[in-house]
């Protein structure tokens, strides 16, 4: 498919081709690294920098294009910075907090799923990565296990409690979306706090003790009544917002009728003629008829792919 893809999608389902491009996209994460301040300190002057302000949003430069500093015109290694990994030139990549005050909005910036349709792949995902670092800093600035405060390690990578000395790691929440057919039709739903006419695949979080598989049959019968008869494994794409990880699936079912329960507020049975013609509104909107998730998603790369079949 011809879809920018600015998270890399894996699996079997992304095609080699697809899934070689997206790993050559990504940042290799340099693990080694992590712990090592000076091998770190003598990147920074060479390196990349994303600056995040406090609502995660980053700087961009003209026509929302990537506008990333270098670290030696930053000063000193800041110790501070989150260390995202190396380009395949082996450059240095960091994200660095940015105060804003003073700046009277001369500075343009712009958040993460706006970069998403807009950056190339390598820029979006080293944003993706800082954006999730931040929101986890932020969320984890005390010790789950006794309350302590906790300090930053690894370049970002490790909180340890100044208390007890527990040590927490970024956090995944892994969950799952479909694209639920009865063989003809794709099964979508739609949230009342979406905007209107928005319609996409139904998603939901993993459960402790589930399988993926599970996972879709459950979230499926919940929301929308259906009955799930088999699933099967397509792509992922991380999302995020805060931190997800969006595990995609193919999903055969009975046609029963659609009833919407919990989340949403109506979910039925579409045609390929209707979705065709609900993509077609990405260029050109009638003003009638549903509208699909933007392109960047993983929900719209299940449904575009069954389309195309």
């Amino acid at each position: 498919m011809s879809h920018a893809r600015p998270y890399a999608f894996t699996g079997p389902g992304a095609g080699r081709e697809a899934a070689l491009q997206d790993a050559h996209a990504a940042l290799d994460r340099s693990d080694h690294l992590r712990p090592d301040p000076g091998a770190l300190a003598d990147a920074w002057s060479t390196a990349r920098v994303l600056l995040l302000d406090a609502d995660g949003r980053a700087q961009t430069g003209d026509a929302d294009a990537p506008a990333l500093a270098s670290g030696a015109a930053l000063g000193a290694f800041d110790p501070a910075a989150l260390f995202l990994g190396r380009d395949a030139r082996g450059m240095a990549w960091f994200a660095r907090h940015v105060d804003t005050a003073g700046d009277d909005g001369a500075v343009a910036r712009i958040d993460l799923r706006s970069a998403a349709a807009a950056w190339p792949a390598l820029e979006a995902g080293a944003f993706a990565c800082a954006r999730a670092l931040q929101a986890w800093h932020a969320r984890t600035r005390f010790c789950g296990m006794c309350g302590g405060p906790t300090r930053v390690e690894r370049a970002g990578w490790l909180l340890r409690c100044t208390r007890c000395e527990a040590e927490h790691y970024p956090r995944i929440d892994c969950a799952v979306i479909a694209a639920v057919s009865d063989g003809t039709r794709l099964l979508l739903g739609r949230q009342a706090a979406w905007p209107a006419r928005r319609w996409s695949l139904v998603a939901g979080f993993v459960e402790p003790g589930e399988s993926f598989e599970q996972t879709v049959a459950r979230e499926v019968m919940e929301e929308t009544g259906v009955r799930v008869t088999r699933a099967r494994y397509r792509a992922s794409q991380p999302w995020p917002f805060p931190g997800s990880l969006m595990i995609g699936f193919d999903a055969d079912a009975l046609p029963d009728v659609p009833r919407a329960h919990d989340e949403l507020e109506d979910a039925r049975w579409f045609t390929r003629a209707e979705l065709l013609a609900a993509r077609a509104r990405d260029v050109d909107d009638d003003g009638d008829g549903i509208r699909l998730s933007p392109p960047m998603s993983i929900a719209r790369w299940l449904i575009d792919a069954w389309l195309d079949a």
